[in-house]
């Protein structure tokens, strides 16, 4: 941060080493995300977002989820994941069906279109994923950055 002229005591302030991390790790992380974005878009018609969607529910038991589950493994609030089904069905990719005895839930469903969708989108963005992060990293850094990624997520999860 620049000098404030009434720093907060409290504050735990980040050391010049820390922030040239923290600003290099952002930069690179929104720069990687939007290289994985462009690509799918251009290749595949579709945000890196609804490829997310597609492979969770390729994962999935019986390519299906809750809604409520789903926006919580994607990471995405429930409005945000609603408007991605809502465009989604429209590609006839997902469909979603009302949970029985569960007047407020609902279930994604990945249609044949959707798997077909996602099959087809897979080579170019591991292809993409491969040249922009694996093919820059040594065995023994693509390890670490593993571990880093799992503390971080402890962190984030224990925090709420």
């Amino acid at each position: 941060m620049a000098t404030d002229p009434t720093p907060d005591p409290a504050t735990r302030w980040l050391t010049a080493r820390e922030q040239e991390i923290w600003r290099s790790y952002m930069a690179t992380a929104i720069e990687l995300q939007a290289r994985l974005d462009r690509q799918l878009r251009s290749d595949a018609g579709m945000p890196v977002a609804y490829y997310e969607i597609l492979v969770v529910l390729s994962e999935s038991p019986g390519c299906s989820l809750r809604m409520s589950r789903l926006a919580e493994v994607c990471n995405s609030s429930r409005s945000r994941l609603s408007h991605a089904m809502t465009a989604m069905e429209k590609s006839g990719w997902v469909s979603r069906c009302a949970v029985d005895g569960d007047r407020r839930g609902a279930v994604a469903q990945l249609t044949d279109a959707g798997l077909e969708a996602l099959r087809e989108a897979a080579p170019g963005h591991v292809t993409e994923v491969r040249e922009c992060l694996f093919d820059s990293l040594t065995e023994q850094q693509a390890e670490v950055l593993h571990e880093i990624s799992q503390a971080i997520g402890v962190t984030l999860r224990q925090r709420g």
